[in-house]
């Protein structure tokens, strides 16, 4: 029986696709009556490093804004924010900041947009449905390359929290081992992962897969894409201890696909950075909240997801919070970072790039433009 935590969740893997594959898959009849649309994630590996599932490394974080702020005295303002996937725990600290209050603290009040398969992100920000939006950085390139005016505000995420997992008892513990093996990625995303075996010149059998493991635990694939924060979960919680696991982080390779960047149209953050800046704090403050106070966070998660119908798990909410504090607030650092790197930005863009997605890669200063503390 599959876990109800394997029925549709990677939460970020939407947001690697173009528009014109969202659509694709939107037409595929198996999925019409569901409220989730499964797709896939970019992913790389690339050396033969192998680690453990332990938390990751990233870089020094450095917090621009503060998290304390007197009470708002003006007038209250009405806001929407886009998430990129259904309700759960990759999205606690905007779910935690609205319910405690702490958006309102700051003036705002919140809505947070359901997310529904047929509502694209560029078509919901650029008709000004949606004020903020959290997504990956590719995408959010691509949309910006195609005309959706977009700028990055922040991004608090700055490592890839996606991996690929061999078991040990197959051999396959190194990329070099990996030759001629059967790799499961999520359907139509296959642009990472190609990317990665021409870099290092391995010739793989790609097997298109849906949301759940099953293809790997019946041995139907060799190798597959999994995410720290989701499926390694579900795969230790179907028999499999740690042990037992090869997992090939990403970003350990030099192939960092960062997340969860906090966006806005150019024109919001041009005409009322005060907006922009009460939004962050508030988010940034009920992440804070979120990690400080775990169970009460997804007590709030689970209720959201209720609220949607759908299917939830504690457990996996609490697994998915707490890697999130790590990746967030990597090494026991107690500062968010907010910067987009000019040297992540460009190596995404070349990817997207290289692989005919794009033409141009929008120039850094126009895409990336943080929020003065002022």
């Amino acid at each position: 029986m599959i876990s109800d935590f394997s029925l549709f969740l990677y939460a970020g893997r939407k947001h690697y696709l173009s528009e014109t594959a969202i659509m694709r898959l939107h037409s595929f009849t198996p999925f019409r009556s569901q409220a989730f649309i499964l797709v896939c994630i970019l992913f790389v590996v690339s050396g033969c490093k192998i680690r453990s599932a332990g938390p990751p490394g990233s870089s020094d974080s450095i917090d621009t804004l503060a998290t304390e702020t007197t009470a708002y005295k003006g007038k209250m303002r009405n806001v929407t924010f886009l998430p990129y996937w259904v309700s759960n725990a990759q999205f606690a600290g905007y779910y935690v900041a609205r319910e405690k209050g702490i958006y309102k603290k700051y003036g705002i009040n919140l809505e947070i947009i359901p997310y529904e398969p047929f509502n694209t992100p560029s078509d919901l920000i650029s008709s000004g449905k949606a004020d903020f939006a959290a997504l990956w950085l590719v995408n959010a390139i691509e949309l910006k390359a195609k005309g959706t005016d977009i700028v990055n505000i922040a991004q608090p995420s700055t490592r890839s929290s996606a991996m690929l997992l061999t078991k040990k008892s197959s051999g396959i513990d190194s990329i070099p081992q990996m030759e001629g093996k059967r790799v499961g990625i999520w359907a139509d995303y296959e642009l990472q992962p190609k990317a990665f075996f021409s870099k290092y010149k391995v010739n793989v059998t790609i097997i298109p897969i849906g949301s759940t493991n099953n293809l790997f635990l019946a041995g139907g694939v060799d190798i597959t894409i999994a995410n720290w924060f989701d499926e390694y979960h579900t795969i230790i919680n179907s028999g499999y201890d740690p042990e037992d696991l090869n997992a090939f982080f990403f970003a350990d390779f030099s192939l960092n696909f960062l997340e969860d960047g906090i966006y806005c149209l150019s024109d919001m953050r041009e005409n009322d950075p005060q907006l922009c800046a009460d939004f962050l704090k508030a988010t940034l403050e009920g992440w804070r909240y979120a990690f400080d106070h775990k169970e009460e966070a997804i007590d709030i998660v689970v209720q959201y997801a209720h609220k949607d119908k759908l299917p939830v798990n504690k457990v996996h909410q609490g697994w998915m919070l707490d890697r999130y504090q790590d990746l967030y607030l990597p090494g026991g650092k107690t500062e968010f970072n907010e910067l987009l790197l000019p040297q992540d930005y460009t190596f995404a863009g070349k990817v997207l790039q290289d692989a005919g997605l794009i033409e141009e890669i929008p120039p850094y200063n126009s895409f990336f433009i943080p929020i003065n503390k002022n």
